[in-house]
């Protein structure tokens, strides 16, 4: 059962596939925006998943971030989410993002519950042209 307060934790290594570069999002070998933002969604998502029914997950909707410090390749960084609100089947998340030397970065974050399968068939419908 969902509750709030229910927190997670999800870490990985800066590395050159996760960097600004790479990702297109700069020019420099340091942890890339979008690849923070991919770590504060699994977090969240991974949080609550063993809550949810059976056949039941959830979507991210809203990310209102910052990325406050750099972190360079090599370094460890992880993130830590707590649900903060409960609103039918929309869910409301702190997220912070750490590196070894202190906070990288951190806002809020919204998604919803969804039945897997509905969504999906809902998404592949955009591929059917008449």
């Amino acid at each position: 059962m969902l509750t709030l307060g229910i927190k997670g934790k999800e870490e990985t290594f800066v590395t050159e596939a996760n960097s600004a570069k790479t990702m297109g999002s700069g020019t420099l070998d340091v942890f890339a925006t979008p690849a923070m933002t991919a770590l504060m969604e699994k977090t969240a998502w991974k949080s609550v998943a063993p809550y949810l029914e059976e056949g039941m997950g959830t979507v991210g909707t809203l990310l209102q971030i910052t990325h406050d410090a750099p972190t360079p390749l090599g370094m460890k960084v992880w993130c830590e989410s707590e649900l903060t609100e409960i609103d039918g089947r929309r869910l409301v998340f702190s997220v912070s993002a750490y590196d070894e030397t202190g906070k990288i970065g951190g806002g809020r974050h919204e998604r919803f519950i969804v039945p897997n399968e509905k969504f999906q068939a809902k998404a592949e419908r955009k591929k059917v042209r008449e």
